[in-house]
């Protein structure tokens, strides 16, 4: 199953690429970037939906329920923590233990 969600979120995601580059911009005149108003505004009223537009709705709208449905399962299939499946070490560890000191040197005085 999750073969085939991650087949359609691929085939989903290549066709929102390619039908969001095919459309025309609202406001991708020169004018509408320093204030001028042409035939397409940025906030004006809109025209009919394309096919196009509707299109990249509902690829849209598939892309992110397969985004979702596949982390569902992503979050169910692993455990919770990178270390959830490591064991632990067999072997004790225990403190280093300090360097054994000389003992100190006595000086002994010298007879003349």
């Amino acid at each position: 199953m999750i073969i085939a969600l991650t087949a359609i979120h691929v085939l989903v995601c290549l066709f929102l690429i390619i039908v969001v580059l095919l459309q025309h911009g609202k406001s991708a005149d020169i004018a509408a970037a320093f204030g001028g108003m042409g035939s397409q505004t940025a906030f004006g009223p809109r025209g009919a939906a394309t096919v196009l537009t509707k299109a990249t709705t509902w690829s849209a709208i598939i892309f992110v329920i397969t985004s979702i449905a596949l982390s569902i399962i992503a979050s169910r299939r692993t455990p919770s923590s990178v270390l959830g499946t490591v064991k632990p070490s067999q072997t004790q560890s225990q403190p280093a233990q300090p360097p054994p000191q000389a003992p100190p040197q006595q000086s002994q005085p010298q007879q003349k």
